[in-house]
């Protein structure tokens, strides 16, 4: 898939507020510091779509960018150790789940993972929180261009292996790199091949 077109539409906290759900979404989450923005910034060749930042937990709001003008992509806030009060997290969690399990449209959560990193437990129990629920969602490991191919295949095959005590059938995963864009296509391929198959909830 190309990106020939990236739109701001809106940024929120409130589930009524959002676009209408008339085409296919895809949420992308993941801890505070995973390089998130910079993978969405990559991924659609706009160097400022999502906003970057020195400090963990930028993103506060449900954020939806109009991609090619047929898909949503939605950059959600991270979880872990963003420098913010408990009552704040609390908050951003009660939203973020409640866009999950809400959103009719939602075709896929993307949750990235630093590829540096063994698992770790917040990455788990929300891979966990998301099977429960029943939502589709597939991994995204990131930062590969900082260490060797070997270690992160490592890390990747521990995560795995952490998720089969739960889940029966893995969930589809990609390597990425925003430096060099390692993954991205296929990423967005996996995407395009998920659109052809969207059934719009809005009549």
């Amino acid at each position: 898939m190309i990106v020939k077109d990236a739109e701001f539409i809106c940024s929120n906290t409130e589930i009524d507020k959002l676009p209408i759900a008339n085409l296919p979404e895809y949420a992308f989450i993941g801890r505070s510091n995973v390089g998130k923005s910079s993978l969405i910034n990559a991924m659609t060749s706009r160097k400022g779509l999502a906003k970057t930042s020195q400090k963990p937990g930028k993103t506060q709001l449900i954020n939806h960018f109009l991609i090619n003008k047929n898909w949503y992509l939605v950059d959600l806030p991270g979880y872990g150790f963003a420098q913010t009060s408990k009552k704040n997290r609390g908050i951003w969690e009660k939203f973020i789940r409640a866009y999950l399990i809400n959103r009719a449209n939602l075709q896929c959560v993307f949750v990235l993972i630093d590829s540096r990193l063994e698992p770790q437990k917040n990455d788990l129990d929300f891979v966990f929180w998301l099977g429960e629920q029943g939502i589709p969602f597939q991994l995204v490991f990131t930062k590969a261009d900082k260490q060797s191919g070997v270690k992160s295949d490592q890390n990747i095959a521990k995560f795995r292996r952490a998720l089969k005590k739960w889940f029966e059938e893995l969930p589809v995963h990609f390597l990425t790199s925003a430096e060099s864009k390692l993954g991205c296509e296929l990423v967005l391929s996996n995407i395009e091949n998920i659109n052809q198959q969207f059934v719009s909830p809005i009549e």
